[in-house]
């Protein structure tokens, strides 16, 4: 079994538990009673440049437990001032440590939309997301049959959430268009392996019209990628390991803000990126 069958397959261990914890009817009221957020697409599709979505996550299936210098809500403030236009928060347990307390202490924190990124297979989850303070929701294509996914697509869009839906090849790209996706992310991961393709984004870019927001995951390193990234049509990027275990993350995420602008300088409190490291260990080329 690969990895991702397997992270999927904790995922419904841990969705037994959440149901039995809280019946769908009272989660459904509880969502009911939290209004969702509209302008996610506005906010990720700016006409001053490469959009960053910065990710609160605690831990990676190759890295283990991960150096934060803060807690998640410092760390969640800090991108937010350094210009994130969204927080990704990792609520899955068994995999990255996260939890949906770190959406409920992270979306009271910040006024840019928040994203649950979990393995989403069920509409509970898409409740939970909006009950817990998300407006933007994970869909991993090749996590779900082409059903499931439009349906997923659909309820999301209908409880007023809007859905990242994740490709990692130009047939998972196809099935996202054909299930109405609005925002496509091509991540350069691949799940099964955890191995990082650095130009996957760029050979996917294309077949995505300009109308749907493109989304560039995972391997975003520094200012350098999201350059790379921009001159390949990206409207936004999510990073995650990059500015979670910076030493100062609100400076790490303010560096990635300023190399993807179109027009302007960068802020002049943004400080220079250090030398660039001759060469990576494995594990940094594995993390997710």
């Amino acid at each position: 079994m690969d990895l991702l069958a397997r992270m999927v397959d904790s995922v419904h261990v841990e969705l037994r538990e959440h149901k039995q914890r809280v019946p769908m009817r009272l989660l459904v009221q509880q969502a009911l009673a939290n209004p969702a957020r509209r302008d996610v697409l506005s906010a990720l599709r700016a006409p001053d440049g490469v959009q960053v979505i910065a990710e609160v996550k605690r831990a990676s299936p190759s890295q283990g437990a991960l150096p934060l210098r803060t807690d998640v809500v410092t760390l969640a403030v800090g991108y937010q001032s350094g210009g994130a236009a969204a927080v990704s928060v990792l609520t899955q347990r068994q995999h990255f440590c996260g939890s949906l307390a770190d959406l409920d202490v992270v979306c009271p924190a910040v006024d840019v939309p928040v994203l649950r990124k979990d393995f989403i297979i069920d509409e509970y989850q898409l409740w939970e997301a909006r009950a817990h303070g998300a407006v933007l929701v994970l869909l991993i294509v090749a996590a779900l049959d082409q059903p499931t996914l439009s349906t997923l697509v659909e309820r999301a869009h209908a409880m007023g959430l809007t859905a990242l839906v994740e490709t990692h090849d130009a047939d998972e790209v196809d099935r996202a268009l054909d299930a109405g996706a609005q925002v496509i992310g091509v991540n350069a991961r691949d799940l099964r392996t955890l191995r990082v393709s650095p130009d996957r984004f760029a050979d996917l870019a294309p077949r995505i019209p300009e109308g749907v927001v493109r989304v560039a995951e995972s391997g975003v390193r520094g200012p350098d990628d999201v350059r790379a990234l921009a001159a390949a049509g990206a409207d936004a990027v999510l990073v995650g390991t990059h500015v979670a275990t910076s030493s100062d993350p609100r400076n790490a995420v303010a560096q990635l803000v300023a190399a993807g602008r179109r027009k302007g300088d960068a802020p002049p409190d943004v400080q220079a990126d250090p030398p660039p490291r001759s060469h990576r260990s494995g594990a940094e080329r594995l993390s997710w």
